[in-house]
């Protein structure tokens, strides 16, 4: 068999050749006389005619060669005439999981409990699709303004977030931990003359939350940018880096989100991202509910972004000023209230971030009130006691982010392997 390929979607360029179409066995329907199959590929799909049926299951691995024909009704107008075809690997019978219908049939814990299966269906994949030109449109953006990106160590001695919700490991019988974040190596990096770096990398979260909107394991795409004058330079950075993101998903990616009817906002629309603070916020809140807030609830995520989409034409609100409580020990402290900022975005929280202390007598006179000492935090204070700029910064779950632009219902569709506080596999 000729061994050059041609995708599915591109057999439109080829009416009237003979050509080589390789894939997995999506569907087959038997008419009697004559039968269609319905081959997938990364591209897309495409139909392919059979004289005789043919003998294989669905999921089945095939390669075959045919000549290109018009057909208004195969998908993209154009399918193959098979001249010969062969099994280059069998699928079972019974599938755990069926690929070809719609997932929104199937409950969350079978996809999930099936996921080598279930990230085959075309709908399911596609959602990582949209994911990976997040990721692509980050990076890219970010290197467009200087950014240098690196890459941490995922073990760490001592937790930089006060030592809380950490997962400990053994290591060679002394116990380290999973990083819930790359925070001190970020700020090591901005203080060793790089000023701008960004990582791409997972973080970890001993909590035990068991809710739609939590992961045990997520990728953090992190930012950290050094001689900032205050927050309001890193929500103006998140404004344009958003802004890119969500352009390239709209540009490249514009049928999966008419797939899922999902949009994204507008370069114009993101720049009326409104800023409110978290008093603000809480007496908004309350305006709106009735109800008072002691702190920024799921459900007033969901107000106040109702409230932006109402006012300012954008489902997007910057919420600054929190409570120094509320916050890491290195944020930067303004009287009982800290420059960090959280980005809501359609009702769900997917950006934490601010200006970090940066002086060294500032943070060891901060240590005490969060029950930290120099020591316990190992070499994280020697980044500032040899002198660090003025700086800040901040992360966006990756998973967060892709829920949120598709609308998924759960974030865990958002995560290629999720793991949570009952799921370590597959």
């Amino acid at each position: 068999m000729d061994t050059t390929r041609v995708l599915a979607a591109a057999l439109p360029l080829h009416e009237g050749a003979e050509i080589t179409v390789s894939g997995w066995v999506h569907r087959v329907r038997d008419l009697g006389g004559i039968t269609f199959v319905l081959l997938r590929d990364r591209s897309g799909l495409a139909q392919l005619v059979y004289d005789t049926p043919p003998d294989f299951a669905n999921e089945s691995v095939i390669s075959v060669r045919g000549t290109v024909a018009a057909n208004e009704k195969a998908p993209g107008g154009y399918e193959v005439k098979v001249v010969e075809s062969t099994t280059l690997g069998p699928a079972a019978g019974e599938l755990p999981l069926s690929v070809n219908q719609t997932p929104e049939n199937v409950g969350i814990d079978a996809i999930l409990d099936n996921r080598i299966i279930s990230l085959r269906n075309p709908r399911i994949r596609h959602i990582f699709e949209v994911q990976a030109s997040i990721v692509k449109y980050f990076a890219e953006w970010l290197r467009n303004q200087d950014f240098t990106e690196i890459k941490s160590s995922k073990i760490i001695g001592s937790g930089t977030e006060g030592g809380t919700g950490l997962f400990s490991v053994d290591y060679f019988g002394e116990t380290v931990y999973l990083a819930q974040s790359p925070q001190f190596y970020k700020q090591a990096m901005v203080a060793s003359g790089l000023e701008r770096v960004f990582e791409i990398g997972a973080a970890y979260r001993a909590e035990k939350h068991d809710t739609p909107r939590h992961l045990n394991e997520y990728v953090s795409l992190d930012v950290e940018m050094g001689f900032i004058e205050n927050e309001v330079d890193l929500m103006d950075l998140e404004v344009g880096l958003l802004s890119h993101i969500f352009a390239g998903v709209a540009r490249d990616h514009g049928d999966i989100l008419g797939e899922y009817g999902a949009t994204v906002p507008s370069t114009e629309a993101m720049a009326h991202t409104p800023r409110i603070s978290h008093d603000d916020a809480k007496k908004l809140i309350k305006e709106r509910t009735g109800k008072s807030a002691f702190e920024i609830n799921p459900e007033g995520e969901r107000v106040l972004c109702e409230w932006a989409q109402e006012t300012h034409g954008v489902e997007a609100v910057f919420v600054y000023a929190f409570p120094r409580k509320k916050r890491p020990f290195y944020t930067y402290p303004e009287g009982l209230k800290t420059r960090s900022f959280d980005l809501l975005f359609r009702g769900l929280e997917i950006t934490t971030g601010g200006q970090r202390i940066h002086d060294y007598n500032t943070l060891l006179d901060t240590l005490p009130k969060f029950g930290l000492t120099e020591e316990g935090l190992g070499d994280y204070c020697k980044i500032f006691k040899y002198g660090c700029p003025p700086h800040g910064g901040f992360a966006i779950g990756l998973e967060r982010i892709t829920q949120q632009i598709l609308g998924l219902h759960n974030v865990k569709e958002a995560s290629l392997f999720p793991r949570d506080r009952k799921r370590v596999r597959p």
